[in-house]
């Protein structure tokens, strides 16, 4: 039973993102700068923490790579209160991009090409990529042309409202052509 649970047990290597403070900066010497900006030197890291609890504040090492490490006296909890209302605003002005996919035949029919391409539109203007697909089944393979003059005609129809970013390329057993709104 515990060989078992050797086997199936896996480590996970594990980025530490996670800032130094107070005491577990364990350097010799650290250049410490006070949280208005002045800069007190280059000290040992006994002394910076010393300084750091008479004004009751943390020691805070925010550039560890730097030869001594520059170390900051502040208000640890503020920080990392500012740091993920940050985050937070800059998560907010992202915006995401999703790809519909939109799926063709070589023999379709033209009111549902039209159908599809007036799809196509109402994603394309909400902002979306549309991934448009010809697929082919069989004895369809023979008759690439149609594929291509299938999706040549879609084009047309989408051509005000999106724009492909690159030809139309076979893969596989699909003629795939990726469009991206107009701006």
């Amino acid at each position: 039973m515990l060989s078992a649970f050797i086997f199936s047990y896996h480590w996970r290597c594990v980025v530490i993102k996670e800032v130094q403070i107070n005491e577990q900066i364990r350097d010799k010497e650290v250049r410490v700068i006070l949280y208005t900006g002045e800069q007190l030197g280059i000290m040992s890291a006994r002394e910076a923490q010393m300084i750091a609890n008479e004004k009751n504040l943390d020691l805070v090492k925010i550039s560890p790579n730097a030869n001594p490490p520059v170390c900051k006296i502040m208000d640890f909890g503020k920080y990392k209160y500012e740091q993920a209302k940050r985050e937070k605003e800059s998560k907010k002005k992202q915006k995401t991009i999703t790809v519909k996919e939109i799926r063709l035949r070589p023999v379709i029919e033209e009111h549902d090409l039209t159908t599809k391409a007036n799809q196509a539109i109402k994603f394309l203007s909400k902002g979306d990529k549309v991934k448009v697909e010809v697929r082919f089944r069989g004895r369809e393979l023979g008759h690439k042309d149609i594929g291509f003059q299938v999706v040549n005609r879609f084009l047309e129809m989408v051509k005000d409202a999106g724009v492909a970013d690159k030809a139309p390329r076979f893969e596989g057993n699909n003629i795939v052509v990726i469009l991206d709104p107009k701006k």
